[in-house]
């Protein structure tokens, strides 16, 4: 989505935050097969709620475990071509073929419209495109579907605070540390935004 009027600020901050949200995409690939701390060993991990519960009370070293079993249940979507999909569509990010990468997840949108995972990654190649309109909209199709998926929640507020909406950027990232209080590129955000939102409502 072409935004006319962008500044050289609003141009780094694009720029660092199409960093940070292929980093994001290429991170879920990796921590999908690291293994699992001892506490979330003791949650079952298909049981999303029960991760989830245990998340919001987790220590800093909890988190990790239990952010890398969600990661892991949200990218299973219970068909094997599916997952294939997610998988290249993945790869292909990670290689820098946006294209690619598109072609592949928008085949897995059409044949798993209700897997959310697919949504959020393929939101990431038409954030990389700068078409943060179908990025965003993407995105909250995603938390359509999943409302606990705090990653399509930091994505969503990246895409707000590149296009000049810090309000509704500072919300979207205070939503997503209300599910992961730990999440290190959404914190740093908040504490990045809070001056200026809570200045803006002075």
């Amino acid at each position: 989505m072409d935004i006319p009027g962008r500044n050289a600020t609003l141009n780094i901050v694009m720029g660092i935050a199409i960093n940070n949200l292929k980093g994001t995409v290429a991170a879920l690939a990796v921590l999908v097969t690291f293994s699992t701390s001892c506490l979330a060993q003791q949650a079952d991990s298909r049981d999303e709620g029960e991760l989830l519960r245990q998340l919001a009370d987790a220590t800093p070293e909890q988190a990790i475990g239990l952010d890398r079993q969600l990661q892991a249940l949200w990218s299973q979507s219970g068909s094997a071509s599916a997952d294939l999909l997610l998988e290249r569509g993945r790869e292909a990010l990670d290689d820098g073929d946006i294209m690619a990468a598109l072609d592949h997840l928008t085949a897995l949108t059409d044949h798993a419209p209700d897997f959310a995972e697919g949504w959020h990654v393929r939101a990431s190649a038409f954030f990389g495109m700068e078409r943060f309109g179908m990025a965003a909209a993407d995105l909250e199709y995603a938390l359509t579907l999943n409302p606990n998926h705090y990653e399509a929640l930091y994505g969503l507020g990246l895409i707000f605070e590149v296009i000049d909406k810090p309000e509704q950027a500072y919300k979207a990232y205070s939503r997503a540390l209300a599910i992961h209080p730990y999440h290190e590129e959404v914190t740093n955000a908040v504490n990045r935004l809070k001056p200026l939102v809570e200045g803006s409502e002075l």
